[in-house]
């Protein structure tokens, strides 16, 4: 297989979960609505309090879900921008040596030179048959 330049790795698309990114949009949005519609339906013993902590959890669910929906992995020149629930981060291609993505796995694990693992949430199982396709995609990435 001849070699690949790095540029050639920052043409790849990006990687993004289909399932879960409708899913958790959908989710979220009805949780939205759901709260701010009960926070306007409570009785009139409640508090206005009560009715912006509803209306504040519904938010709060709303905003985690939005995460959800923007996890991505991004192939760029010097590595593999990674962002998952938490800050992202850029993985050097030079530190990885392998990547898992064994059955029961819900996404796959990209391991690195040092010993320790990435997990890369944007391939997630339960896309089916494209799961596979994604991963064998980013195992060619690292490979080259």
């Amino acid at each position: 297989m001849p070699a690949v330049s790095a540029p050639d790795r920052a043409d790849a698309a990006v990687f993004r979960p289909r399932r879960g990114r409708v899913v958790s949009t959908v989710i979220g949005a009805a949780i939205l609505v759901g709260s701010i519609v009960l926070a306007i339906a409570l009785p009139e013993r409640f508090e206005i309090m009560d009715r912006l902590t509803c209306a504040g959890i519904g938010v709060a669910v709303a905003v985690f879900m939005s995460r959800y929906a923007t996890i991505h992995a991004a192939p760029r020149a010097d590595g593999l921008w990674v962002r998952n629930l938490g800050p992202g981060e850029l993985v050097p291609w030079e530190e990885m040596t392998a990547l898992r993505f064994s059955q029961g796995m819900p996404w796959p694990r990209i391991d690195l030179a040092d010993g320790m693992d990435v997990a890369v949430m944007a391939i997630q199982r339960s896309d089916g048959p494209r799961s596979l396709e994604e991963a064998q995609r980013l195992a060619d990435l690292i490979g080259r």
